[in-house]
């Protein structure tokens, strides 16, 4: 009669030494394939989200700078040099030279206001704006991030000032 010598024990030892580097293997994978796009979309979804942020910086501070005292034109250059500075980061990464008509930054001329402000007062608006699907901070991103944006991203901010000298 042969009686074998294999015992349970052994035989998981045997099979633990097969396994060997498996784990290892595995988590390499996983990181590979799900770590590290959930890391990139993270960091794209952060990267937008300043985006916005120094644009609403942007525009405010060109509203505040076209406060400053003298002629319309003069108005408006100092909101357009206000809002380019805030902005700058954007103004770089996408290779736009803005010069205050058009997107990035638009700066109106001094004008009526809404309904209901007196007639002594003007309104200037600025506008900052971004478009991501022209210049996606990550390659690839642009597919995923396009539905959820869908056109550039923009602020706006409008000061009114009183032209009636009292």
């Amino acid at each position: 009669m042969n009686i074998s010598t294999t015992t349970p024990h052994s035989l998981l030892l045997r099979h633990w030494r097969k396994q060997r580097g498996v784990v290892a293997i595995e988590f390499a994978l996983v990181f590979l394939f799900g770590m590290v796009p959930l890391v990139l979309f993270t960091l794209s979804g952060v990267l937008i989200f300043a985006a916005k942020q120094s644009l609403t910086l942007a525009a405010a501070n060109g509203a505040r700078a076209a406060l400053h005292y003298g002629t319309d034109a003069q108005r408006q250059s100092y909101a357009c040099q206000a809002a380019q500075q805030s902005m700058q980061w954007l103004i770089t990464f996408s290779g736009e030279t803005p010069d205050c008509s058009s997107a990035p930054i638009t700066v109106s001329a001094p004008a009526a206001c809404a309904s209901g402000a007196p007639t002594s007062v003007q309104c200037i608006t600025v506008t900052t704006s971004f478009d991501y699907d022209d210049h996606p901070f990550l390659p690839g991103t642009k597919t995923v991030y396009g539905w959820v944006i869908g056109q550039p991203l923009s602020s706006t901010a409008t000061i009114q000032i009183d032209t009636s000298g009292g």
